[in-house]
């Protein structure tokens, strides 16, 4: 029986789908880890997580049997055995699991037993629950191998710790909202050693997928609650933790070595840096080899630039402006005083002559008819089809800059300013783009790859928002203030609060009933809009998931 183990946390990124790769990998950290006696890797890392319906592919779940069964014969040579997360076939049944390889072999398997199915989670759609696990024999220690819900509901670790089980290891791809590190250590990990007298690690994995982002943040914790090592958060880590055997009264207990506690991002460092990894990723991933994005002089164009910047560095980054008869000449000295900070390749593309040509061409349509809002969208259309040519012709991917609260209302022109590839602001309202933007004019994030700050001209922080598509147009023209739109947008998406119990709290009837109506109305826009990170609780798409057509009114 062992009286010292090193386990290693490989806090990883990924690759969905792609099996090889995230097997060599895994291969790469083992070979690096020699002094192991095992490595433990995130939850369905051979896989990658979410792989969503393409788990429903059998050729995938057949490949990931080789693959496993592969990694299972590299621990013949004696080396470090690994914990894998993967998929299973049993009786027919399709599992969330983790197999234990050791001597050659896989040694143990154990299921998921708690299967998320909200939010982001489809696990149902997918798996069945496994019993509930058994402890599994390494090195005559036994490890109770929660796989990440497992934790968060209390009857998993307690029949582990009735079967004897000495440490927790729970595997994990926990994606990333505001504030669910704290949530994570302070509200479950902390709670379940607690509960049972037992240590916990606690491995989650890093990186963007698509709409989601996992923040890594790994630790550790013993059964009085301490912290005795946090991982980084946003970074790659692998983390070595050395365990002993110590006598406690009558018996013994296995504690780990005090490690490095690092400091957490905290807001709105935590938030900026979500859209960072989760832009790089996306754009890294798809073998984009950069991007383009239109930047207008007002507030989420530059700070989605300086995302993208800090995301890919200034060299993959290409901004243009569009200026059209209503650009003040405040904006274009903006812009241009923004693309100077960031250190980003500048054009300017004046949209007039392709203004004047729709309005001749649709002339005799139009004939009777007053200006309205649709030569205001004509204008937006023009950018967005204007951007879209240069990434068809050079290849970067078009970025979009709308924010939360105007997707939210439908303030935003479908097939114009919503034209691109990944929108890093989608689940942030405009109250939360002038935090990060604030915040980021005066500090640089650590995984960023940008200037330290500034990285935009103060006057685009402070100057009241406009879309500049008519006459000294502003925001306000159109929509209440924003930190007022903001807090009914939260009560309504992200509370599922009604008219009446907005109202309540003091709040206009008629302005939220109107926000209401905006809101039920742009839902065939946001069905077409570009993926974006979530930040909340409640993003449009993974998790709000409403009808476009429906009669529904809570007022």
């Amino acid at each position: 029986m062992a009286d010292r183990l090193i386990i290693t946390l490989a806090q990883l990124n990924q690759q969905v789908g792609d099996l090889a790769a995230n097997a060599a990998q895994m291969r790469q950290v083992r070979a690096q880890s020699p002094d192991s006696d095992l490595i433990v890797f995130p939850e369905m890392h051979l896989v990658g997580y979410p792989p969503e319906d393409l788990i429903q592919k059998p050729a995938l779940i057949a490949r990931a049997a080789l693959e496993l069964d592969k990694l299972a014969a590299d621990t013949a040579d004696g080396g470090p055995a690994m914990l894998v997360g993967s998929v299973f076939v049993r009786d027919g049944a399709l599992h969330n699991g983790v197999a234990l390889l050791e001597g050659g072999r896989i040694a143990a398997v154990r299921f998921k037993y708690e299967l998320p199915n909200y939010g982001t989670f489809d696990e149902k759609r997918y798996f069945l629950p496994g019993p509930l696990p058994e402890p599994v024999l390494f090195k005559g220690v036994m490890l109770g191998l929660p796989i990440c819900e497992d934790i968060w509901h209390p009857d998993v670790c307690r029949h582990l710790a009735q079967l004897g089980a000495e440490i927790f290891i729970c595997v994990n791809g926990s994606p990333y909202e505001i504030d669910k590190d704290v949530l994570r250590i302070d509200g479950v990990a902390k709670r379940r050693a607690i509960d049972t007298g037992i240590p916990l690690a606690y491995l989650n994995r890093v990186g963007g997928q698509d709409e989601v982002v996992f923040d890594g943040a790994s630790f550790v914790v013993g059964p009085e609650g301490a912290l005795w090592i946090q991982a980084p958060d946003w970074e790659e880590a692998v983390i070595r933790t050395e365990w002993n055997r110590v006598r406690v009264g009558n018996g013994h207990r296995w504690r780990c070595a005090p490690g490095e506690v690092h400091e957490l991002a905290e807001h709105p460092e935590d938030i900026y840096c979500a859209m960072v990894l989760a832009l790089r990723d996306y754009v890294d991933k798809n073998r984009f080899p950069g991007v383009v994005l239109g930047l207008s002089g007002g507030i989420d164009s530059a700070i989605t630039a300086a995302i993208a910047v800090d995301a890919l560095g200034p060299e993959r980054v290409w901004c243009v402006m569009l200026p059209s008869r209503y650009t003040s000449a405040e904006s274009l000295e903006d812009a241009a005083g923004c693309a100077a900070l960031l250190g980003t390749r500048l054009d300017t593309i004046p949209i007039e002559p392709a203004v004047a040509g729709f309005a001749e061409m649709l002339a005799p349509a139009f004939a009777e008819r007053a200006p309205d809002i649709t030569e205001e969208n004509l204008q937006s259309r023009i950018r967005g089809t204007t951007l879209m040519a240069l990434s068809n012709k050079f290849g970067p991917m078009l970025v979009t800059t709308g924010n939360k609260s105007e997707m939210s209302v439908g303030y935003a022109t479908i097939y114009g300013d919503m034209n691109g590839g990944y929108n890093p602001l989608k689940d942030a309202y405009k109250t939360t783009v002038f935090a990060i933007s604030a915040w980021r004019n005066t500090k640089r994030p650590r995984i960023g790859l940008g200037p330290d700050a500034p990285v935009m001209p103060q006057r685009i922080i402070t100057k009241p928002p406009s879309a500049e598509l008519r006459p000294d147009q502003k925001d306000s023209d159109s929509l209440p203030d924003y930190a007022v739109l903001d807090a009914i947008l939260g009560d309504l998406i992200e509370q599922e609060r009604s008219v009446d119990q907005i109202v309540a709290e003091g709040y206009d009837r008629a302005t939220v009933e109107r926000i209401e109506r905006l809101v039920n109305l742009a839902e065939y826009k946001r069905r077409q809009a570009p993926p974006g990170v979530k930040l909340g609780t409640r993003n449009f798409g993974r998790d709000r998931r409403y009808p476009i057509t429906h009669g529904f009114r809570t007022a």
